[in-house]
């Protein structure tokens, strides 16, 4: 099994609130990956929105994305696109 994980930084102005974190979970859901976000010492899966908030991911910090599965390449790509284009908000 495929397993990657990656230091990715948060760089939209608002971190990762809900919109952000929706956007995350829509993303996440979309491959069969087990897809986990690290920060702090706090584990949650991509899949949760509420638990997304609770790491509290502000601008210009750090989280740790973990994916593991058979399309785990695939899907820490369009993470990492995702971080890239601020979760697609517009600042």
């Amino acid at each position: 099994m495929i397993r990657i994980e990656k230091e990715l930084t948060i760089i939209n102005k608002l971190g990762l609130h809900a919109r952000a974190a929706t956007e995350l979970v829509k993303l996440a859901t979309s491959f069969s990956a087990d897809i986990l976000v690290q920060k702090d010492g706090k584990s949650v899966s991509a899949n949760s929105v509420l638990g997304l908030m609770m790491l509290e991911g502000s601008q210009n910090k750090q989280v740790k994305v973990v994916c593991e599965g058979d399309d785990a390449e695939a899907a820490m790509e369009a993470i990492e696109a995702l971080f890239s284009a601020r979760f697609n908000e517009d600042e």
